[in-house]
Order: structure tokens, then C-alpha cells, then sequence
């Protein structure tokens, strides 16, 4: 089933292709992308690629889903998979890639006194853009070792849509404006002009943010830009560098979705903002849709004959036909005279003799014709949603993923995501 109109979306291709090492799984919260992003990292590891799974989402739901105790910001191997392929799993830790970052790109001495700075560590466990960030690190660390074919990345959720894409500028905002380099301008002018700069012109703004900030928080920022004052172009390069690597051809997005207004209006908003970033868009995932097996009985028609049986009416719906039989003609008063019906064959039996149900089965059966209407409605409502999408649309490839009965938590669970979204039209 796909949206009428738009191409489907065909995901083993896609997973198949060696030229394929980057799937990005991106859209709304709480519309299935840490579930796609691990379905689509175990069938693809069974179609015989090495994987490795990176989300964002620190629920354990993952961790649980593919039978690891918990996930962190090592890779680890998920045991199961079945073929010649390797599915590996990790959870992204903030402030831990931030300390590797650190680690790696300053002496020991200077990497100690920036990571035991409470600035640094401020802005390490939630600053403002933080997370994302870190995200395209990790991301950019974990495709320059070369060791997986493919590197599948759940997005985090944000009302704020592609953060993740937003972060690095943000950051290089940050670490490039006027505040960080007015407070790096004592150390790089250094000696007796430099003193004469603190003494005079940070004087004044010392004062004013240390009324503002508190004086030790303000010594704390001057301490930490001193000790990052050499990393801070390594940060603007590496993003970068990872937003270019978004960019290239080896790289899919994926807009992950549930068939309902807001989520749909929310993957517009990806769909157009990945075309003006020039990033490569392999199509729309839509979870979560409702579907019937009595199609043909629409919701009014099921009302209606849930009305007639509650009123204690059977409608027969046989063409040009429709015969009513009331409660007194089968189950008369206590204490009121018998009649008996005049005898009649089969011959002479019409379509409208029928007799009425048990009272509580006429009562159940109303129930479930008023179950079946609720579900045609909302499966009327989501088409019209979709419809709208495509019709933004058209161009954008559409895989649809049915509804399951309840949520995933194993392997099994995840392969049948990965069939379903693989399934095509159906």
C-alpha cells in the first residue's frame, strides 16, 4: 500500500547497494524512527552487510529490542542475526564524545584542565545544540575508521526538525562570535598590551557580566577559552567536513512519519528543507497505518445497520429489497395470546423473512459494526492526510508500514518491520 500516486519506495535496493554507507533516519518524535532505524540496521546485516546502528534516543527501547543488557557510545555486536552479515548497536553519550574530541586533540595537560573546568563541563552535558552536534561527530568518527559497510543514524527527535544539521553552524556561531573572541583577546595580544586591554576594556565588561553571570562563572569561561582556544577550528572543520559527508551520493535520508496531520505537515517541512540543503532524500517511511479487512463496508452503512439492530430492526440489505421486523412479531408479551403464522414453503419465503437475533448478539454485533465505522473513519481521515502530502509531493518515494498490534521488542519484531517496509505495494 503506498500513497496514491507516489512511486514506492524500494528499500532492498537501497540497503543492497555498496555505494549506499550512510541511512539517515529523520522526522517528528514518537513517530517510529529509532524502530525503522533498527529494522532497517537488522535487514540489511541479513542481507549481508556489516552495520552499525547509532541512535539518539536514549530510551532503552533498542537496547532491549535486539536482546543487549544496555547501549553506549561503544559499538557492541548484536547476537542473533541471522546470514553472513554483522549488525552492531550504540547509543550516542554527549558528553562523553565531547571528552574524546578533547582527549584526542589536546596535550594531557591542557585536556585535564579543560575537562575538570566547570564550564566545560556545563557545556558539555547540555548546552544548547550539544547533543546534535555531537551527533554529527560521533557520525563522522564512526565513517572515517572504515569499518562497518553501513552506518545507519536515528536522528534526535526535535520540534525544531533538522537540528542535527543546524548544530555545527550554531556551534561555529558560538566559538567564532564576538563574546568567546572578546574573551580570548587578553591571552592572543598578549604581554604589556594585553595586561593594558584586561586592565581597561575587560574591566568594564568583567563588571557587567560578573553582576550578570557571577564572577566565578565569568573566571571559569575566560579559563576554559584559554584551554580551547587551539581547538576551536578543529571543531568548525570536522562539522564541516560531516556536512559535506551528508551531501555526497553515499548517503540516504529517510523521512520517517505516522499518517496524521501534524506528523505529515512535519515531513513536508523535512522534505523541503533536505531539497534546500541538497541532501539526498530516498523517500518517506509512513508507520503506523491503519488498514481493514471488510473495506467494502463503509462507515455509514455500518452505523446504519448498528442503528436498526439497536433498535431492535433487521435491515435486509439485498438490492431493491428492505423488509423491517419489529421485536413483537418474534417475542410477544408475557401473557399475550399466542397466534399462529399461516403455514408457508420454501417457495414462498421472501428475502425480508428474517429473524431477528438474540438480544445480547444483536447488542454485540452493534458494537462491533460501531468498532468497524470508527475504524473506516480513521482510515478515511488518514487517507485524505495522505493525499494532501502527495499532492505537495509527488516526487517523493513512499513506503508504508502497517500497524502492528503491539510494540517491538525483540528481533522478531524488528525483521517484521524490515518485511513490511520492504513489502512494496501491496
Amino acid at each position: 500500500m503506498t500513497l496514491d500516486g507516489a512511486p514506492g519506495l524500494e528499500v532492498d535496493p537501497l540497503l543492497d547497494d555498496p555505494e549506499t554507507r550512510i541511512v539517515v533516519c529523520c522526522g517528528a518524535g514518537g513517530v517510529g524512527k529509532t524502530t525503522t532505524a533498527a529494522a532497517l540496521g537488522v535487514r540489511a546485516a541479513e542481507r549481508g552487510r556489516k552495520v552499525v546502528v547509532l541512535t539518539i534516543d536514549p530510551a532503552r527501547r533498542l537496547a532491549q529490542s535486539m536482546g543487549i543488557d544496555r547501549l553506549d557510545n561503544v559499538p557492541r555486536r548484536v547476537d542473533g542475526i541471522k546470514g553472513d552479515g554483522e549488525l552492531h548497536a550504540m547509543m550516542l553519550d554527549m558528553k562523553r564524545t565531547f571528552d574524546e574530541i578533547v582527549e584526542a586533540h589536546a596535550d594531557p595537560e591542557r585536556a585535564r584542565a579543560i575537562l575538570a573546568n566547570p564550564f566545560y563541563q556545563s557545556l558539555s552535558a547540555g548546552f544548547a545544540g550539544t547533543q546534535e552536534y555531537m551527533a554529527m561527530e560521533k557520525l563522522g568518527q564512526l565513517r572515517a575508521r572504515e569499518e562497518w559497510d553501513l552506518i545507519v543514524v536515528d536522528t534526535p527527535p526535535s520540534r525544531s526538525a533538522l537540528d542535527f544539521l543546524d548544530a555545527p553552524k550554531r556551534l561555529g556561531s558560538f566559538l567564532d562570535g564576538k563574546f568567546i573572541k572578546l574573551l580570548m583577546a587578553p591571552a592572543k595580544v598578549g604581554g604589556r598590551a594585553g595586561m593594558k586591554f584586561l586592565n581597561v576594556g575587560m574591566s568594564m565588561m568583567t563588571g557587567t557580566l560578573g553582576k550578570l553571570l557571577g564572577g566565578q562563572l565569568l573566571r571559569d569561561v575566560q579559563t576554559f577559552v584559554a584551554a580551547m582556544d587551539t581547538m576551536f577550528g578543529g571543531f568548525r572543520t570536522r562539522a564541516d567536513a560531516t556536512y559535506r559527508l551528508l551531501q555526497a551520493p553515499g548517503t540516504a535520508f529517510l523521512v520517517v512519519a505516522a499518517p496524521e496531520r501534524d506528523a505529515l505537515r512535519e515531513a513536508a517541512y523535512f522534505v523541503e528543507r533536505l531539497a534546500a540543503e541538497r541532501m539526498p532524500l530516498a523517500g518517506l517511511v509512513l508507520n503506523r497505518v491503519h488498514g481493514s479487512g471488510a473495506a467494502r463496508l463503509s462507515a455509514e452503512r455500518a452505523l446504519a445497520a448498528a442503528e436498526n439492530l439497536e433498535e431492535g430492526r433487521i435491515v435486509d440489505q439485498g438490492p431493491g429489497k428492505t423488509g423491517v421486523r419489529g421485536p413483537e412479531a418474534t417475542s410477544p408479551e408475557p401473557g399475550a395470546p399466542r397466534t399462529t403464522a399461516a403455514p408457508h414453503d420454501a417457495a414462498t419465503t421472501t428475502s425480508t423473512d428474517v429473524v431477528a437475533p438474540p438480544p445480547a448478539v444483536a447488542e454485540l454485533t452493534a458494537g462491533l459494526l460501531r468498532l468497524h465505522a470508527e475504524r473506516m473513519q480513521v482510515l478515511a481521515r488518514e487517507q485524505r492526510t495522505r493525499e494532501r502530502f502527495a499532492a505537495l509531493h509527488p516526487e517523493v518515494a513512499v513506503a508504508e508500514v502497517p500497524a502492528l498490534p503491539g510494540d517491538v521488542h525483540d528481533l522478531e519484531g524488528l525483521r517484521a518491520i524490515g518485511d513490511r517496509l520492504a513489502a512494496g505495494p501491496h
